[in-house]
């Protein structure tokens, strides 16, 4: 009998944690990270204040665990993209295409995980979200290099440098909320050119 009352204390304390960083989500997604406090958080989940703390000792807390939440949805987003391709080149695309894509779908939450200044904690999870692509991109440059549809080249540095070059490059329309139909297209050209990608 306490095993199975302490199973559905488990059940419910993992329900409320989950309905926490939904709520961050959703608030974060409109008002970005300077606009999610944490009674805000609290009220849009229908949980006491005190609640949020029982979960995340600090804000700093919450909203790394939130970042780690978008992040993942966001690269698992652009690894299933890149998995339906073929080539490196058609990888790389997808890659900019899915990430640039649901970016611009979502501005606000996009800048608040690219480029909104943020606790420190939070910030080591945008680094960790940042190597994150990097690896995939690695692995279809490498690949590429293998067969030879790419140049020889280091594929980490080269995905490195193209994960700074595609964050950077969107920070401007996220923070204007709108991007020219050009955007996306030119994006990719620019990651070919840099890939060695054959025109």
């Amino acid at each position: 009998m306490a095993y199975r009352s302490t199973e559905r204390v488990k059940a419910r304390l993992s329900a409320s944690r989950e309905r926490i960083i939904a709520a961050a989500l959703a608030i974060m997604a409109g008002h970005g990270y300077a606009g999610c406090s944490v009674a805000a958080v609290a009220e849009r989940a229908g949980v006491a204040t005190g609640s949020v703390y029982r979960h995340f000792p600090t804000k700093a807390h919450l909203f790394a665990e939130v970042f780690r939440t978008a992040s993942q949805r966001e690269v698992d987003a652009v690894a299933r993209a890149a998995a339906l391709e073929a080539t490196a080149a058609a990888q790389v695309s997808a890659v900019v295409e899915t990430f640039s894509g649901r970016a611009l779908r979502s501005p606000r939450l996009a800048y608040a995980l690219l480029a909104e200044p943020v606790d420190p904690a939070v910030d080591a999870e945008r680094l960790t979200f940042r190597r994150a692509y990097a690896d995939l991109i690695a692995g279809y440059v490498a690949a590429g290099v293998a067969s030879r549809e790419l140049p020889p080249q280091d594929p980490e540095l080269t995905a490195t440098a193209l994960v700074g070059a595609l964050a950077e490059a969107m920070v401007g329309p996220l923070a204007a909320g709108v991007a020219g139909p050009g955007t996306i297209p030119d994006l990719i050209r620019f990651i070919h050119r840099a890939l060695g990608v054959s025109p």
